[in-house]
């Protein structure tokens, strides 16, 4: 059975609360639902309440783009897990923003997997080498060290819970932005795919959703998803245009229709 399609849309630092719900407003208009392709937008946490009452929860999710690790305590200015259960479904973990820009290590990132499991939230783990790792030949050992790092506390239950997003970070535009072949990407989702198959078994393997990030867009968007085990994609700067969001749902829904027929 094929997994159902996830297109995420993170808005980053972008977006103030007005914007944002100026933005559903529009979305709305031109977003066609399919129930095969689950909608998710991860806007700022400020806005994460009022779209909350906002959107329709049938047709889109909300999802955090970070949480603390620890349940409740003395950590002025942080936000649990606890805390956004009930209004997210989902949680980023592990961006390579986080990673470079907040030295955010592999233990927190598997401890913030493991509070995101704890409070009902699914995770979505993103996964990536850098530019110097690609040269150097070692993505394997850097997604093998991210991946089995994260979700190492977790049980083969827990883990179906858990969406891996493969974002290379020498593809991503805030760090150079180069094209990635889809035949290279493909070998990375079968890798993924591999590991946890490794650790879990097949069925595990085949449950858990992997998708791709890596300055995708409207015109890019369907070479990555057609790829064997692709279920989907993580958008960053494509998804500030409510309009190129829309196609890029639209897009995914028709090539999910290809390879249910295949």
């Amino acid at each position: 059975m094929m997994n159902r399609s996830l297109i995420v849309a993170n808005w980053k630092m972008h977006l103030n609360v007005q914007q944002a719900s100026l933005y559903v407003h529009h979305f709305n208009k031109v977003l066609n639902y399919h129930r095969s392709v689950e909608v998710v937008l991860a806007p700022t946490l400020l806005a994460l309440q009022p779209l909350s009452l906002e959107v329709d929860r049938r047709k889109i999710h909300l999802a955090a783009q970070n949480a603390y690790d620890k349940d409740e305590g003395p950590y002025t200015g942080e936000v649990s897990f606890t805390m956004l259960s009930g209004l997210v479904d989902y949680a980023i973990i592990g961006h390579s923003e986080r990673r470079i820009y907040f030295s955010e290590s592999l233990e927190l990132i598997r401890d913030k997997v493991t509070a995101a499991i704890r409070n009902g939230i699914k995770p979505i783990l993103c996964i990536g080498e850098s530019k110097p790792e690609r040269t150097a030949g070692e993505t394997k050992r850097v997604i093998h060290d991210q991946l089995m790092s994260a979700i190492s506390n977790l049980t083969a239950e827990e883990v179906k819970n858990v969406t891996v997003a493969y974002e290379p970070v020498w593809a991503i535009s805030t760090f150079g932005g180069e094209n990635a072949e889809p035949n290279e990407i493909q070998k990375v989702i079968d890798y993924i795919r591999y590991q946890i198959s490794e650790l879990y078994g097949a069925k595990v393997s085949n449950d858990v959703r992997v998708l791709y990030g890596g300055s995708v867009d409207d015109d890019s968007v369907g070479g990555y998803l057609a790829l064997d085990g692709c279920d989907g994609t993580l958008v960053g700067a494509a998804s500030l245009d409510y309009q190129s969001f829309a196609s890029i749902i639209d897009k995914a829904f028709l090539v999910y229709q290809s390879k249910k027929k295949d």
